[in-house]
C-alpha cells in the first residue's frame, strides 16, 4: 500500500509535464460558435449493463435521431431527439449540451436531457418522465461532420417509487444542417 501514493505522484508529474510540452496542441476551447446546426443519427445498445436480478433487464439494440441547434446561448447548444429500442421502448427528449474542443479535431460534448419514455417489452424504468445525462466523444472532420461514441445514463431521478435506471452506448454520425 505504500507504493500507491508514489505511483499517484509520478502519474501527476507525468500528466503535468505532458500538458506543458505542447500547450498549443492540447488547447481546450469551450463551445463551437462557428459550427452550424446539425442532424445526428446513430445506433447502439440500450441497457448495456443489465441487472441480472431483474427479468426485464437485458441489452437490446437502439436507433436515435437528433436535431442539434448549435451554440444558441453562449456555449450552450439545445437539442431535441428520439430514441427507439429493439424491445419497443421509445424516448422523446430535449436538452442542452456544450462542446469541449480538444485541439481542432476532437470534441467532447457533455449533455443532459429530459423526456417522455415508454418501455415496450424492455426494462421498466418506473416512470414516463426520464432524465438522460452523459457525453459524446467525437472526431470533427474538415467539413464539420463528426463521428463519435456516446455513453449515457437514463433514470427517473427518484421521482418515482423505484429508480432502476439504465445505461446506453451509441455510435453517432453528425452532419451539418445548412
Amino acid at each position: 500500500m505504500g507504493r500507491s501514493p508514489n505511483r499517484t505522484g509520478i502519474g501527476i508529474v507525468i500528466a503535468l509535464a505532458a500538458a506543458t510540452v505542447h500547450p498549443v496542441a492540447a488547447q481546450v476551447i469551450f463551445g463551437s460558435p462557428a459550427d452550424p446546426p446539425r442532424i445526428a443519427i446513430g445506433g447502439g445498445a440500450f441497457d448495456v449493463l443489465p441487472n441480472s436480478n431483474r427479468a426485464d433487464s437485458r441489452a437490446t439494440g437502439l436507433a436515435l435521431a437528433e436535431y442539434r441547434f448549435g451554440d444558441v446561448l453562449w456555449i450552450v447548444a439545445p437539442f431535441v431527439g428520439i430514441l427507439g429500442t429493439g424491445q419497443g421502448a421509445f424516448y422523446g427528449y430535449g436538452g442542452i449540451g456544450f462542446d469541449i474542443n480538444i485541439g481542432e479535431r476532437f470534441v467532447v460534448t457533455p449533455s443532459t436531457a429530459v423526456g417522455y419514455f415508454t418501455r415496450g417489452s424492455g426494462i421498466n424504468l418506473d416512470a414516463n418522465c426520464e432524465f438522460r445525462s452523459g457525453a459524446e466523444f467525437a472526431y470533427r472532420f474538415e467539413n464539420l461532420s463528426r463521428v463519435g461514441v456516446g455513453l449515457y445514463h437514463i433514470s427517473n431521478a427518484g421521482i418515482s417509487k423505484h429508480d432502476p435506471g439504465a445505461e446506453f452506448a451509441t455510435l453517432v454520425l453528425t452532419m451539418p444542417f445548412h
